[in-house]
């Protein structure tokens, strides 16, 4: 029988098999700034418990994870499409160890900062920072990383003491609904995290509302929205807008490690990684070992159900995001390009679309599947004669999320990375420091603005206020009233404190008259 959804539902399927598998409330953009308001009335006894408090719901919030680790893995394949063993290395446990990490250093991330007043007219003042929540913040989140993207935004916001309006994928509806819940069940107050759910008219709301910041992961054209709205608003974002990470191969690699990781960075999550490998350039003279290292490997992976363990790769999450992937491989195709592997595939017993890793060969530069995110498991390979062929054309993009260098020489390696348009470069390894929280993630150019996870992204979430405190035992001298005395200390006091040593002598006597009498001055009381 037929199931269809009820007026006001969202309806999940899996992407593998078609099955629906549940629904969850349609939120209208009219209902959006009233969640934003519940959330801010809960919100300000969450910013006065002490630091410690909000850790101690930070682990008990994992805790809960690891209790329910089955059920949520298995809802997160069959609802996004990624292998289990990914849910769990990929999403899950990753997030688990994100939560521990929040609670053991968010306090001394949070901590005032104090700010040394070493000027020696300043002696007598003290100055720290003080990190402030914001308020309420929202979180859109993607589907391609439906739990491990958002919760770790979100627990970053709660640790910092402020609210987070939540609002999951269309696509994944159900696994963003169980954040919620999660905290919920780890004793996080009712109502300060929230779940709204809908198309881009409920994003379109929430970023509108009055949440003082947007932490977004989409595309470029929303995320260029996103952040005009806000500005508009004064308010802050967030923006991780997708990527077209390069793999730069050097001569002296170690190749069957540069294709294991090549294999794992292109065709994890069926390619649907904002930063997975999307472009390799490798030393001509290392080129063919690679390709038939990369072509064998690629061959190698299972497609299939992702619920099977053997299986390394699943359904593209949606029919539109398989025919993109396969408009921009039969273009590069048309133009010129050689397909070593791979290609759409059908599997038995499975209705969903389905593409085997795919290799690329004798690619151009201007074709569309060099210079645009193809977000589905394919990578281009083009054999490179020099280091500064390959960081040109590294740099040749619009985007700049990640990148990688492969190399058994860490020198070069470090001096090769230094040199890209990347907000996060990695060395013999790709992308895997989503999944270490301590580490910064975020981009540069259309890659988006601003980090997430580390201190960075603590900093994201909080607003700084500057303090200080005056003992008031003497007058600044540079209070009224003035007379002669106050310039001509001052006018020595500079050549005494930053002029030339040459200079400091004459500027002493000059000076000693005046500064006695301004030291004298900041030992009276002002008169009435």
């Amino acid at each position: 029988m037929e199931i269809t959804a009820a007026p006001g539902e969202l309806e999940s399927f899996n992407p593998a098999t078609g099955e629906r598998l549940g629904s969850v409330p349609l939120t209208s953009p009219d209902q959006v700034q009233a969640v934003v308001d519940e959330v801010a009335e809960v919100q300000p006894f969450w910013a006065q418990l002490p630091l410690a408090d909000r850790a101690a719901y930070m682990r008990r919030a994992a805790q809960a994870i690891i209790d329910d680790l089955e059920g949520l893995a298995t809802l997160l394949t069959r609802e996004q499409g990624k292998p289990i063993d990914e849910s769990y290395v990929m999403e899950l446990v990753p997030t688990i160890d994100a939560l521990h990490w929040i609670a053991d250093n968010g306090p001394a991330i949070l901590a005032d900062e104090r700010v040394p007043m070493r000027q020696p007219y300043l002696l007598q003042k003290r100055a720290w920072i003080r990190w402030e929540p914001l308020g309420v913040v929202a979180v859109i989140a993607p589907w391609n990383y439906p739990w491990s993207i958002p919760l770790g935004e979100v627990a970053i916001a709660l640790m910092c003491g402020n609210g987070v309006v939540l609002k999951p994928a269309p696509l994944t509806p159900l696994i963003g609904q169980r954040i919620q819940a999660v905290l919920e069940r780890a004793g996080v107050p009712e109502g300060l995290v929230r779940c709204i759910h809908g198309g881009g008219d409920v994003g379109q709301a929430l970023v509108e509302s009055s949440v003082a910041k947007v932490f977004f992961t989409g595309s470029v054209a929303v995320g260029r929205r996103v952040a005009a709205a806000c500005a508009e608003r004064l308010k802050g974002s967030v923006l991780e807008l997708g990527g077209k990470d390069a793999q730069i191969v050097l001569a002296d690699v170690d190749i069957e490690n540069a294709v294991s990781g090549c294999a794992w960075g292109g065709f994890a999550n069926a390619g649907q990684t904002c930063s997975g490998i999307e472009r390799v350039y490798v030393m001509r003279e290392v080129a063919d070992r690679f390709l038939d290292g990369l072509v064998a490997r690629a061959k190698a992976l299972r497609v299939g159900d992702p619920l099977r363990p053997d299986v390394e790769i699943g359904p593209m999450a949606s029919e539109r995001q398989f025919e993109l992937v396969r408009e921009l491989v039969d273009d590069a195709v048309s133009s010129g390009a050689k397909r070593l592997c791979g290609g759409p595939v059908d599997v038995p017993g499975m209705s969903g679309r389905f593409f085997a890793p795919t290799v690329l060969t004798d690619v151009t530069h201007d074709m569309r599947i060099m210079r645009e995110e193809v977000f589905g498991p394919v990578v281009p390979v083009m054999p490179v004669d020099s280091e500064e062929e390959a960081i040109a054309l590294a740099n040749d993009s619009r985007f700049g999320l990640g990148a990688s260098v492969w190399t058994l020489d860490r020198g070069k390696g470090e001096r090769i990375a230094a040199r890209l348009e990347a907000g996060m470069v990695w060395i013999n390894d790709h992308m895997f420091s989503h999944g270490a929280v301590q580490t910064s993630w975020g981009g540069v150019k259309e890659s988006g603005l601003g980090r997430a996870h580390g201190k960075l992204g603590f900093r994201e979430c909080v607003s700084p206020k500057q303090m200080t405190w005056d003992p008031s035992r003497t007058r600044n001298f540079w209070w009224h009233p003035y007379d002669d005395s106050l310039r001509r200390a001052l006018r020595e006091s500079a050549t005494l404190l930053y002029g030339r040593d040459t200079q400091k002598l004459g500027a002493l006597r000059r000076g000693a008259g005046p500064l006695a009498r301004l030291a004298a001055r900041t030992l009276r009381r002002p008169r009435p």
